[in-house]
């Protein structure tokens, strides 16, 4: 049985083992499988990866994120250049559709407005602008786009939860409200767990997912 000392050390081994992290500047500690991460960082993608990071241990059941990004002076952007760059990468990026995201960026703190067709293209819109110099967070508040035929929602989310080697169609249930997702039951691991919730937002009419799957 792994203990929370364990589970400490792994997350820590695993936080020195990503060559985008430093490593250094952040602290652990595990109680009952929930691992928080403190410290600081330099930049809010290497606060993104360092949250992923403890994710993929064995054993880690959730992750209280408090760690603290201190831009260096070289990083530090104003608000108007964060919002230019962020339109310009929106634009460029082709998963995106042409003038759909908004843009307001306030002290770094960067917020995605707008309307997609896709949770694959949401997502794509904070990944195009996590990585720019002088973002401290973003919040992505784009919408999903409903669609009219959303009938077999569940349905068709169960049969691709099944085509997976990851799930035990026993230990997952579905139901759909319209385009409005819940996945219950239970994983064996926090990637099991994201990737179900992949699988739910790939379906055709998802406009929103709960995730209440546990980790056993």
């Amino acid at each position: 049985m792994t203990t929370d000392r364990d589970l400490q050390q792994a997350v820590l081994d695993a936080l020195g083992w990503e060559p985008s992290i430093v490593a250094a500047h952040i602290g652990v500690t595990a109680q009952g499988g929930v691992v928080t991460l403190t410290g600081h960082v330099d930049s809010y993608v290497e606060k993104w990866e360092a949250e992923k990071a403890a994710l993929r241990v064995k054993g880690v059941r959730a992750v209280a994120e408090e760690l603290e990004v201190r831009l260096a002076i070289d990083s530090q952007r104003s608000d108007d250049d964060i919002a230019a760059a962020a339109i310009e990468r929106l634009a460029w990026d082709t998963s995106i559709p042409a003038n759909a995201i908004g843009v307001q960026v306030e002290n770094g703190w960067v917020t995605l407005t707008g309307e997609v067709g896709w949770y694959y293209q949401k997502e794509a819109a904070a990944s195009a602008v996590r990585p720019l110099r002088g973002v401290i967070a973003v919040s992505n508040q784009v919408t999903i786009r409903p669609q009219v035929n959303v009938t077999n929602l569940s349905d068709d989310i169960m049969h691709a939860l099944h085509r997976s080697w990851f799930f035990d169609p026993n230990t997952i249930s579905v139901s759909a409200e319209k385009g409005a997702i819940r996945l219950s039951g239970s994983v064996h691991s926090w990637p099991e767990r994201q990737v179900a919730a992949e699988i739910a937002w790939g379906a055709p009419g998802a406009t929103a997912v709960t995730n209440d799957l546990t980790v056993i």
